[in-house]
């Protein structure tokens, strides 16, 4: 999945129809890390689009994330807070 400027996002989530296309992409993006990471996903709609084969870690406070991983979540957070992203 490709990145989404901040000024695509905005310009997106003008149009309410597409509003929740880049919360989608986003989401997924940072879940993805979370998955090839071994973390043991809860919520449903994590469940059904990732699934839990192969999971090692229930807290995701002890998934091991390099550093680059952790920049990358927190520059999706970013974009997901001015997306308007639900939490």
């Amino acid at each position: 999945m490709r990145r989404l400027t901040a000024a695509l996002l905005v310009s997106i989530t003008a149009s309410p129809a597409l509003a929740a296309f880049p919360c989608d992409e986003l989401w997924g993006e940072r879940n993805a890390i979370y998955k090839d990471a071994g973390y043991c996903f809860r919520t449903e709609r994590a469940i059904r689009a990732f699934g839990n084969a192969g999971c090692r870690y229930d807290e995701l406070a002890d998934v091991p994330l390099s550093a680059r991983q952790r920049a990358d979540i927190a520059d999706i957070q970013r974009q997901e807070r001015a997306a308007g992203c639900a939490r």
